[in-house]
């Protein structure tokens, strides 16, 4: 697992460390997910996938990806 540190800047805007950014393009979507004090980046999935928040839910906060984000 990778970490670096960086700060927001007074317009709400993060840097995300080069070696992090390797394989994000310009005008890539992400994904940004906040549960309770964590805050989640994710590379964006297909279009189709986020059409309700709902389904967005239960594809990506449940109790299978609590767990893979504890052991990383």
């Amino acid at each position: 697992m990778d970490f670096d540190v960086t700060r927001m800047s007074s317009r709400g805007q993060i840097v995300i460390p080069l070696e992090m950014r390797k394989d994000i393009q310009e005008g890539d979507k992400l994904i940004i997910i906040r549960k309770n004090n964590e805050i989640i980046l994710k590379k964006s999935i297909d279009d189709l996938a986020l059409l309700s928040e709902e389904s967005f839910a239960e594809t990506w906060l449940n109790e299978k990806e609590d767990e893979a984000w504890k052991n990383l």
